[in-house]
């Protein structure tokens, strides 16, 4: 099954971010974006690809162990940013050097479990908010213009909440064909945070 180890913010911080996203809907070309469904927004920490069966066990350990060595710690949605003209994101505040570590022991519980995963980049904590279908070293215009979509998120800052789990979550590609149609997103593991610091 197709994995990734995530934060996911509480369904208040959601409904916080969800009223201003709302708004950036309706900004010109805003229909041209493929936006992401709250119900699905989460702080990735490692994806993990695809995860045989007989893998899990292993894996579910060691994220377990991640997850007792790491305390809960304070996190709040932040801001916004771009990935160039391809992706606009929410940011977060507060104990994000926590939450780096927490991805740091992720990634290291899948590769130990002998994932063969990617070699950590600099880790940027985002919750990815629209694509705009741009491709990374695409040569033409982009359809639509992220720069002030992030400008006008700018001054966001949602109410901090405490961190207390280490999510698993299975991802369910689109299979319809039906343009616009979003991956849908399991919880398939939890750990609680229980470090003490």
């Amino acid at each position: 099954m197709r994995l990734f180890v995530a934060v996911l913010p509480p369904p208040a911080a959601v409904d916080e971010l969800r009223y201003v996203v709302d708004e950036l809907r309706n900004f010109p070309g805003a229909d041209k974006l493929r936006w992401t469904e709250p119900d699905g927004w989460h702080f990735t920490l490692a994806f993990l690809g695809e995860v045989p069966d007989t893998v899990r066990p292993d894996l579910d350990e060691r994220l377990r162990r991640a997850a007792h060595r790491t305390p809960a710690f304070e996190l709040g949605l932040y801001r916004s940013g771009r990935f160039g003209q391809r992706a606009l994101w929410a940011g977060a505040n507060g104990d994000t050097a926590t939450l780096r570590r927490l991805a740091e022991r992720a990634h290291a519980a899948g590769s130990r479990a002998g994932l063969a995963l990617e070699d950590p980049h600099r880790f940027v904590p985002h919750l990815t908010l629209a694509r705009s279908g741009a491709g990374r070293h695409q040569t033409h215009p982009p359809l639509v213009d992220l720069v002030p979509y992030a400008a006008e998120l700018d001054g966001f800052a949602g109410t901090p909440w405490t961190v207390e789990h280490l999510s698993l979550v299975r991802s369910h590609l689109p299979r319809s064909g039906v343009p616009g149609e979003q991956p849908r997103y399991e919880e398939v593991g939890r750990w609680p945070l229980e470090g003490s610091g």
